[in-house]
């Protein structure tokens, strides 16, 4: 390598964010940040700015940028300060920025990981919403920069380990049969059903495996999260609906496995941490040290697995017919679930009511296609409103 890449994280509060800077915090000599952004915890922010120095941040709004600006210069920081939507797009697509995590949650993320393909980055993508929801047109996006696109979920970087170098001439013509996503399960994968309509927010942020954010900590637990990475590694991997398999494998070691048509089955083994994913992005097609511990098959002892319940898991049943509707549905999908998530966490709906809410807003919304980013927001936009409208007739 010559000289240092220079690295933007979008969402650095976060655990995608925070692992990425330990990452790069291990390899001084190879990555240097340029840019951090933070929604509102601005006092972690602050912390992370001290560590890394970057030469920009950007924050929510104006009053918080006057008011961080501040709290860095007391600090004795010369970090410039940014905020909102331009912001996050002007740090993602800064010409001196090599890489970009794109690690913001939901519909957010999309327009600043939209603006980093679009110069022609290397974006690791650990926001899969941006890619479900815009589909067809990312994946042109970048095709038309020539950006490099690399994916930072454990599953889809464990499929993108597994998969031949030139998987891109199609599936099909490298000898691929289907793609094995696996899951965890998460919280309540043998809880009675029974009980699901009386579960916590507090119980379903509990995952036994991952250490996350409170919104994909309860997708995880629904399987919506599931549902999306499966529409993800359509797009990634250019796979049909039917390709990607769902298998329930609660240790979570086995990330996901590709199965061959002369019966080879190549699988991806680890710890569950997101810092594999993140170092084997930042590095590709190299390998660096990540900090995680070797893993020890035999403190495993057994791999179990399970095809996923779908009485138990309606959102992933939900997200396959998305992903075999196509054009705007995906993106409906995942704004009633942004909404239903948002609901459930401020104790309006029950856990269960998650995934009618969201087959509520499917119903009445009619798949349709998607020719430009104005289609996709608009289709984002009246989800949201529909979901609303269910929170009102409910009583919520």
């Amino acid at each position: 390598m010559s000289g240092r890449q220079r690295i933007t994280v979008l969402g650095a509060t976060g655990s995608i964010g925070r692992s990425t800077l330990d990452v790069v915090a291990r390899h001084p000599d190879r990555y240097e940040v340029h840019a951090l952004t933070g929604h509102s915890r601005l006092s972690d922010l602050l912390t992370l700015c001290e560590q890394h120095r970057p030469k920009l941040a950007v924050v929510a709004t104006a009053a918080d940028a006057g008011e961080f600006a501040q709290r860095l210069r007391d600090a004795g920081l010369a970090t410039d300060v940014l905020h909102g939507e331009e912001g996050l797009c002007e740090v993602s697509r800064a010409s001196e920025v090599d890489a970009v995590m794109a690690a913001i949650v939901g519909a957010a993320g999309l327009p600043p990981t939209l603006a980093a393909v679009r110069a022609g980055k290397k974006v690791l993508l650990a926001n899969k919403e941006a890619l479900v929801m815009s589909g067809g047109l990312f994946m042109q996006a970048v095709r038309d920069s020539g950006a490099v696109l690399l994916p930072i979920d454990s599953e889809h970087n464990a499929i993108f380990q597994c998969l031949p170098g030139n998987y891109a001439q199609g599936l099909a013509q490298v000898g691929v049969r289907r793609i094995l996503l696996t899951a965890s399960g998460g919280p309540f994968r043998e809880t009675p059903l029974a009980e699901l309509a009386t579960v916590t927010p507090e119980q379903a942020c509990a995952h036994p495996n991952w250490s996350m954010g409170r919104k994909i900590s309860v997708d995880s637990a629904t399987m919506a999260n599931k549902g999306l990475e499966l529409i993800e590694a359509c797009w990634l991997f250019d796979a049909r609906p039917s390709q990607v398999e769902v298998v329930v494998h609660p240790q979570s070691v086995i990330h996901s496995l590709v199965d061959y048509v002369d019966g080879s089955v190549l699988a991806q083994l680890g710890n569950p941490d997101m810092r594999t994913p993140i170092a084997n992005a930042l590095a590709w097609p190299e390998r660096i040290d990540s900090g995680v511990a070797p893993l020890d098959l035999f403190a495993v002892a057994r791999l179990d697995f399970q095809a996923p319940d779908e009485q138990r898991f309606p959102c992933l049943r939900l997200a396959r017919q998305a992903a075999e509707a196509g054009g705007s549905a995906p993106a409906t999908l995942n704004a009633a679930n942004e909404v239903a998530v948002a609901a459930f966490l401020e104790r309006r709906i029950r856990y269960t009511e998650i995934a009618s809410m969201i087959e509520a807003v499917l119903g009445e919304s009619p798949a349709g296609p998607l020719e430009n980013l104005d289609a996709v927001f608009a289709a984002d936009t009246s989800a949201r409103h529909l979901a609303g409208q269910w929170l009102t007739r409910w009583g919520r």
